[in-house]
């Protein structure tokens, strides 16, 4: 805070009159005496003994001044913040947390703030001095808020519950940065509406606990998806009613993944389930052996079920089902990736049963990619009536056959590293929606195998943006509304080299530099090192 007193420097005496007569002039309303008014006594037209020097001007009341207010330090940074002057809010013993009218819902997110800033949660009252007032209202996009600061208070509002808790996340961050919510008002909402963290569960038993931590550090970072990879061919990692013979020794029950998905919607998170197929379905092969793929050699390929079998279709159809009801969230993922079939130089010689079947089915001109992209349809018919966005990873998706992959299924594009892998640009100008989780940035697999690097945040903060899609190239910007967001994968390829905690450590500044490239579509102004700092200060 600054102070300054104007006018000559005076004697003790003389400012203590002046500054008196000040105070009685501004109790009567400050306003200089007029041409008829009588002379004031201290002032240099008032009448002086004869010979005496006339009497000084006296001195205004010392007057308090701020500088115009700087951003709140984030993470992510905000996208606007009009500048104001004044002391701004601090936490403080006699302020609160209220809900504004007709905004009950809030009750959550005004109660977590509360706990977090150590000071009271009043419910649904009037806002007093000090008060953060959260409100729900306006015709902002999805997940935006509004953050104003004035008159000592703090008000939070937006069209829905995201936005106004992304809003308390702002407030939460900049008191831990600097102590205070600078002056001013905060318009803010996200560049990209899916952003996230996929993790591996199934190679990788991951406790409740873990993933619930991961949750809160995605909510502070306004992430607001995790994908749950939990099925593959090292393990199935979640209880199940209608097939338990497939579930792993470590897995989650029921009751802790409904514990996950009441926090997740706590912190506006929602949940991804993954049951890939038809590859990676080793644990479900392991007590079901008769699915097992075989090449016409008799090879059977780890992970890989026998489509033409109507016993694979049935006992995956059996677990989405189940798992549709208990996951609630809006989307599914129905995988799609590696199969082991089309990964080879001819499907159609190596794999002969297969392309009968797929003659059979889609007529002379069918091949083993029909009955593969056939398989993906039938598996989304399944969980389409559930209301759910359909998602398969992008070397599902095939050109030149007879079937084609379903419209509705955005494609999670990850790798062009597969043998005939397509350009991003090959699904984007048929129009399709995709998601990003570029390997070549946002893979983070355990051990590093197969040339993968443990990724950085500062290659992700100062190289990577959504339309880099594959490789380290980005594709034209007329596709940027189609790329619906990304998303940070764990993959736990070599499950041991590395523990849960060294997983946590590892993802934290490539976490908090995607969430900065997701939610600000502008270049980042702060250096990797100013970023860095924050993030580490503000979490």
């Amino acid at each position: 805070m600054r102070y300054s007193i104007r006018g000559p420097r005076r004697g003790p005496a003389l400012l203590a009159t002046s500054v008196a007569l000040a105070t009685v002039a501004a109790c009567s309303g400050g306003a200089a005496p007029g041409p008829s008014a009588a002379p004031s006594p201290g002032s240099a037209t008032a009448s002086a003994p004869s010979g005496a020097p006339p009497s000084p001007t006296p001195t205004p009341t010392p007057t308090r001044t701020y500088p115009l207010s700087g951003a709140p330090r984030t993470v992510p940074a905000v996208r606007a913040h009009e500048a104001a002057r004044g002391p701004g809010w601090k936490p403080a013993p006699t302020g609160g947390v209220v809900i504004a009218a007709n905004s009950g819902g809030l009750a959550d997110e005004g109660k977590l703030i509360a706990g977090e800033l150590g000071i009271p949660y009043r419910g649904a009252v009037a806002a007093g001095p000090g008060d953060v007032e959260l409100a729900l209202g306006g015709t902002g996009a999805p997940e935006s808020y509004a953050l104003a600061v004035r008159g000592g208070r703090v008000r939070i509002s937006g069209p829905d519950e995201a936005g106004v808790f992304y809003g308390t996340r702002t407030l939460k961050q900049s008191v831990k940065a600097t102590g205070a919510m600078p002056e001013g008002t905060v318009n803010d909402r996200p560049a990209k509406p899916q952003r996230g963290l996929n993790v591996d569960t199934a190679r990788k038993h991951f406790t409740a606990g873990w993933i619930e931590d991961r949750i809160r550090e995605m909510g502070d970072l306004k992430l607001n998806q995790l994908g749950l990879h939990f099925s593959d061919d090292q393990g199935f990692r979640i209880e199940s009613d209608s097939h338990p013979e497939v579930v792993s020794a470590q897995h989650l029950t029921k009751a802790e993944v409904r514990r996950i998905l009441a926090l997740a919607a706590e912190r506006h998170v929602t949940v991804v389930p993954e049951i890939d197929s038809p590859g990676h379905l080793g644990a479900v092969i392991a007590a079901h052996p008769d699915l097992q793929l075989r090449s016409g050699t008799g090879r059977a390929p780890r992970g890989a079920v026998d489509i033409a079998n109507p016993a694979s279709a049935k006992i995956v159809d059996d677990l989405l089902r189940e798992y549709a009801q208990l996951f609630p969230g809006a989307y599914w993922h129905l995988g799609a990736d590696e199969y082991v079939a089309l990964m080879a130089k001819d499907p159609e010689a190596t794999y002969p049963a297969l392309a009968r079947a797929a003659k059979a089915k889609y007529g002379s001109s069918g091949r083993v990619q029909d009955l593969a992209t056939g398989w993906l349809n039938d598996r989304a018919a399944v969980v389409r009536p559930t209301g759910k966005t359909l998602k398969a990873w992008n070397d599902g998706f095939f050109t030149g056959g007879v079937v084609n992959a379903a419209k509705d299924l955005e494609v999670e594009y990850w790798t062009g590293k597969e043998i005939g892998a397509r350009q991003p640009v090959s699904y984007l100008s048929q129009g399709r929606k995709m998601v990003n989780l570029n390997d070549e940035y946002l893979y983070y697999v355990l051990g590093e195998p197969n040339d993968f690097a443990y990724p950085t945040g500062r290659r992700i903060y100062e190289q990577w943006t959504p339309l880099v899609v594959r490789g380290t190239g980005p594709v034209p910007a007329k596709y940027d509304p189609q790329i619906l967001g990304a998303r940070f994968a764990v993959w736990c390829d070599l499950a041991n080299s590395q523990t849960p905690a060294q997983v946590a450590a590892g993802i934290r500044l490539p976490l908090a530099a995607l969430s900065q490239k997701l939610w600000n579509p502008a270049k980042p102004t702060a250096s990797w090192d100013q970023f860095r700092a924050l993030a580490e200060k503000v979490r």
